[in-house]
């Protein structure tokens, strides 16, 4: 009865949360905010196609620990390890971007954007540009005041469906807003490291496993090889091996085809819980692209600051002055 009572208590601080926030924010208090964000990243677009896919890990990864309060960007100092440096975020990429989209609203509209808001509105633009949905995101979330990389438990690629689950639903989000977010994998990159036993000696067999793609596999080897690497050694690989910079549906009939590269990637495609809703997804591009959107506003309202709460940073990678609170 109490845990029912802290899930209701939970559900409710969040819609409340959320309720806060609203479609064109800043549209008093900085005009153009969304503009200038969307020229920034259409920008870095045109030279970085692969910052889509950063962007979308960097927002995944952000509400996931604390909720969307971009906790994700704070940099570390001597004495204290901020969330950046907890390893599933060592591979985290693009906070330059986020640092000059802030310095540019600085200028135009001091202490009035919030560092959140700004990762939010820049993952739903580089989503837009690769070929993704194109959709309004409601703003107004502040800044938090805590980033501990002992706060990062995040899903690996190894689990299972019902292994991973857990970590969606503990946020609000159904099975269908699991797979349908992990179909940012259709312009995803990931280390071989995060697969490699996969190709050669899984689970201590010495063989393939067996629901990869012989050839494919075999492919993946000759790139990846069998010796672990360090990560700024260590060769990377689209995880859509057909599209691979085009924000699509094809990365769920990859997974249908046993071309799955991360374990929990293929393993969407044979459990049968989420086997249909994959298929489904294979056959109807416009139906994943507006679930997509549904999933992605609805991710960016997880545990939100809003009203007085947290704060407005100057610098996305520090905590203001005076503000800092058990970092």
């Amino acid at each position: 009865m109490e845990k029912k009572i802290l899930i209701l208590l939970f559900c409710y601080l969040v819609h409340f949360a959320s309720a806060q926030l609203r479609v064109g924010f800043y549209d008093s208090t900085c005009r153009r905010a969304e503009t200038i964000i969307g020229q920034l990243v259409q920008k870095r677009f045109g030279t970085d196609r692969s910052i889509t896919a950063a962007l979308l890990r960097m927002h995944f990864h952000d509400c996931f620990v604390r909720g969307c309060d971009a906790s994700i960007l704070i940099d570390s100092t001597k004495s204290t390890s901020s969330e950046k440096d907890a390893g599933p975020n060592l591979t985290v990429r693009g906070f330059e971007l986020i640092d000059e989209i802030k310095k540019a609203l600085e200028a135009a509209c001091p202490s009035t954007v919030s560092c959140a808001d700004i990762l939010t509105v820049a993952t739903r633009d580089a989503v837009g540009l690769a070929g993704g949905p194109r959709y309004n995101v409601p703003t107004g979330r502040r800044d938090g005041l805590v980033s501990d990389s002992a706060d990062v438990n995040l899903p690996g690629p190894s689990l299972s469906v019902p292994e991973a689950f857990p970590f969606f639903r503990a946020k609000g989000l159904t099975l269908n807003d699991m797979i349908t977010l992990l179909g940012a994998h259709t312009v995803g990159v990931a280390h071989c490291g995060f697969f490699q036993d996969r190709l050669s000696n899984f689970q201590g067999t010495g063989k393939p496993d067996p629901t990869m793609d012989s050839a494919l596999a075999a492919r993946l080897l000759r790139t990846c090889g069998t010796t672990s690497r360090p990560l700024n050694r260590d060769p990377t690989v689209f995880l859509d091996q057909n599209t691979s910079f085009i924000f699509d549906n094809q990365f769920y009939n990859q997974i249908r085809s046993k071309k799955g590269i991360l374990q929990i990637d293929q393993q969407l495609a044979l459990d049968r819980s989420s086997a249909p809703i994959v298929s489904s997804f294979a056959s109807n591009k416009n139906a994943f692209q507006q679930n997509f959107a549904n999933a992605m506003i609805k991710m960016a309202n997880i545990q939100v600051l809003v009203g007085k709460a947290g704060e407005i940073r100057k610098n996305c990678r520090v905590f203001n002055p005076k503000s800092r609170k058990g970092f």
